[in-house]
């Protein structure tokens, strides 16, 4: 249901302006730490001696982790607090960061993959789920879709900045790194383990929740408490309509874009000079993110044009996103596709915050981190099918062809968001 009271910041109480700010910086550090990894983690491997084979059994690592883990630790986050979980969720990624600059070991390497995809699994519906509740009990019947956009844009920007300073460390102080004995890209994952420490301390005194019981006895019932949790959620979005379409349609739509979003570099690299292609693809890679932050500011006041009705804005955003998708696929030359590629990105971050002010519409507090596991998993689900399909034809016959055949399914998208609007419109 919309909400009926428009976000504008400057009438916002000063509390409700602190937390969104809080959450916000909270969200930039965590992507931040992120994105240090992010455009070198393939060069990262290729130096330590992996094969395009062994990489991706190690990326399968990290999906078979993250599927498995997913749900359970949503409803663990529901039970016995977002905050402890999000702490054992950075605690994850430390230990991850910590084997992978440990070894060059394949087997080594597949643990610390296993505990990126653990701390994924710790992360999904923790603290989102904490912002939400606040933002609810300090401002509330506010329109909540303008709060999500301004944390999705510290989340872009996190992560563009960290690519592009995770590229620059290697070049800039690789060969120092290399006379001490250690890998040139060992510097970025280096800074992301110091960045990581600090996201630790900056949650463990900056995000403030009432505590719930976390003695031994209260750990073993919130996991027995974990099925029952995630049964409740299963049954909520099955009986729910207006959650079975928005699931539906954010699955179809992940197997088209996440075959973008991974492919885009290996298509763009031969339109380059091999001189400087690797560069010129971390500066894309940040051009992504700080587009899909755009897209996010962008998303309130598109949303306004749309009469802050969320499904049509969505319905918009994923229409648009199935034309670019063929027009990326028909670009020719690099300009061209850099362009497409950049609005493609942008209007992928305005669709973000309207699907997730749906779904937190549709649930109560009990359930919040537990549904936004499941809907981060179902997406992992479409991503992966959408990749194994579209990535068989792309080796099969090309990379547009796949991408086109990808786009069928925003298409179907599209009707179901559609079908999403028109009931939540005769519900107002």
């Amino acid at each position: 249901m919309e909400s009926d009271i428009e976000f504008l910041f400057q009438n916002l109480t000063p509390a409700t302006k602190r937390h969104i700010r809080l959450f916000q910086l909270h969200q930039f550090l965590d992507r931040f730490a992120m994105g240090l990894t992010v455009s070198v983690v393939a060069l990262a491997l290729v130096d330590r001696g992996m094969d395009l084979f062994q990489i991706s059994l190690l990326f399968g690592a990290y999906s078979v982790t993250t599927l498995t883990m997913e749900l359970p630790f949503g409803g663990l986050a529901d039970n016995i607090g977002r905050k402890p979980v999000f702490l054992a969720a950075v605690v994850a990624s430390l230990i991850s960061l910590a084997l992978f600059l440990s070894s060059s070991n394949f087997y080594v390497l597949a643990l610390s993959f296993a505990f990126i995809g653990f701390g994924r699994a710790l992360r999904s519906g923790t603290l989102d789920a904490w912002f939400i509740e606040h933002f609810k009990a300090k401002a509330q019947n506010v329109d909540v879709q303008p709060a999500l956009a301004k944390a999705q844009w510290a989340n872009g920007m996190g992560l563009a900045f960290g690519a592009i300073i995770g590229g620059w460390l290697p070049d800039a102080f690789g060969a120092i790194a290399v006379q001490y004995g250690f890998s040139a890209y060992d510097l970025a994952y280096a800074a992301s383990f110091a960045m990581m420490t600090a996201v630790l301390i900056y949650t463990l005194f900056a995000i403030v929740e009432e505590p719930r019981p976390l003695h031994p006895k209260a750990l073993v019932q919130g996991f027995a408490n974990v099925p029952v949790a995630v049964r409740d959620a299963g049954l909520l979005a099955m009986r729910h309509p207006t959650l079975s379409l928005l699931l539906a349609a954010l699955a179809l739509l992940l197997m088209a874009t996440n075959p973008v979003e991974v492919l885009w570099p290996t298509h763009v690299k031969p339109m380059l000079e091999e001189g400087y292609a690797n560069t010129v693809i971390g500066l894309l890679t940040a051009a992504c993110f700080f587009s899909i932050a755009i897209g996010a500011s962008l998303s309130p006041h598109i949303n306004r044009v749309f009469r802050r009705q969320n499904a049509m804005t969505l319905t918009a955003a994923v229409g648009c996103l199935a034309v670019l998708q063929i027009a990326l696929a028909l670009q020719g030359g690099v300009v061209g596709f850099v362009i497409v590629l950049i609005i493609y990105f942008v209007i992928l971050g305005v669709g973000e915050t309207p699907a997730s002010s749906i779904l937190h519409s549709s649930v109560e507090n009990h359930q919040r981190s537990t549904m936004l596991s499941l809907r981060s998993l179902v997406q992992q689900l479409g991503a992966t099918f959408g990749l194994i399909l579209v990535g068989a034809i792309a080796e099969g016959y090309s990379t547009p062809i796949g991408w086109m055949v990808g786009a069928l399914f925003t298409l179907g998208a599209v009707l179901l968001t559609g079908l999403l609007a028109t009931r939540l419109k005769h519900r107002l």
